[in-house]
């Protein structure tokens, strides 16, 4: 169910007014930036790659984003990390991606 403009979506799927075949997780990738992208003022090294997503299950929600991450320029070379967590947008109809933010970092 596609529940974006929705007044009170989270409270309707909270109470089960509302249904979606979604969950809602937060994704943490480690990995490289290969790609500078100045949308998100990337550059090349290594990095952490968060998201949040909306998908079926947490294999997808990986699989997501490694592809969204290859799509902007990171590659996904180390562990990904998801989590349950609240969402801050609402589902739509299809599995997405929202929210994503890279930190850099240096390796010893």
């Amino acid at each position: 169910m596609d529940l974006r403009g929705v007044k009170n979506w989270k409270l309707k799927l909270r109470y089960g007014r509302a249904k979606t075949e979604f969950r809602h997780f937060t994704t943490l990738a480690d990995g490289e930036v290969l790609t500078p992208n100045a949308d998100f003022k990337t550059h090349p090294g290594p990095a952490f790659f968060a998201m949040k997503v909306w998908a079926l299950d947490a294999d997808q929600a990986i699989d997501m984003a490694c592809a969204i991450g290859r799509h902007i320029g990171f590659a996904c070379t180390g562990n990904v990390y998801v989590y349950d967590t609240e969402p801050e947008e609402p589902p739509g109809g299809e599995p997405h991606g929202y929210n994503l933010k890279f930190t850099p970092y240096e390796r010893e």
